[in-house]
């Protein structure tokens, strides 16, 4: 992976997502990346059962009567950005810090795939918390908003597994990068390479797990008429 890549912590757009690019350019078949960068919004309809369906209906079809707070935007967006920096930090701290000591010589990928893995579940806590309560500031919005908010809870049950596994083949992808990186004994730079590689992914995994929080702070941003 080249360094402009490594270093890329740019946010992207729902399709052809960073994440998938860079998971795309680890592969061993590189004429097969384009396998990877499947748009988000083309799978939709496979990744929505009729349940989920069923139920995303009925979120539209919801009516609310609250009126709209002021100054939601700005509280929940400081939150959002709270979040997004203390997880952002807390990535480039570990991942720095990984493989680093005298312990965890010559252990291989494990101190790595330990550092994902508690990476990408502090991440599912936080973000999810921080989801449910943009979702809940939304709601309190107004009837248009309170609709979208609906459908942000049909959307987020209906797409969990499908992005769950997603997030867990991250591991396995890395450790083959490692593998091909690090082939007999790791230098120093190969591993430093490595590293910004882990954070370049882990950084990419987080934007991606923002995206709908973006869109309801959004939402939650542009002015509505009368409710």
């Amino acid at each position: 992976m080249n360094r402009t890549m490594a270093q890329h912590t740019g946010r992207s757009g729902l399709t052809g997502t960073a994440l998938l690019r860079l998971l795309a350019s680890m592969a061993e078949a590189p004429q097969r990346a384009g396998e990877a960068r499947v748009a988000f919004a083309d799978g939709l309809v496979q990744w929505v059962g009729w349940t989920d369906a069923i139920a995303l209906s009925a979120a539209l079809e919801q009516t609310a009567t609250s009126a709209r707070p002021q100054n939601l935007y700005d509280e929940e967006h400081a939150e959002y950005e709270r979040v997004r920096t203390t997880l952002a930090q807390a990535i480039g701290r570990e991942v720095q810090a990984a493989g680093r000591s005298a312990l965890e010589a010559g252990m291989g990928f494990a101190p790595y795939r330990h550092c994902c893995l508690a990476r990408q579940q502090a991440m599912g806590v936080a973000v999810g918390a921080l989801r449910d309560r943009v979702r809940a500031a939304v709601a309190a919005g107004g009837a248009d908003l309170a609709r979208l908010a609906a459908v942000d809870a049909v959307l987020a049950r209906a797409l969990a597994a499908q992005e769950q596994r997603l997030f867990a083949a991250v591991p396995a992808r890395l450790e083959q990068h490692f593998q091909r990186l690090c082939a007999g004994e790791a230098s120093g730079a190969a591993l430093d390479a490595f590293r910004a590689d882990l954070q370049a992914v882990l950084l990419a995994e987080l934007e991606l797990r923002l995206q709908p929080i973006e869109g309801l702070l959004e939402a939650l941003r542009r002015p509505t008429g009368p409710t």
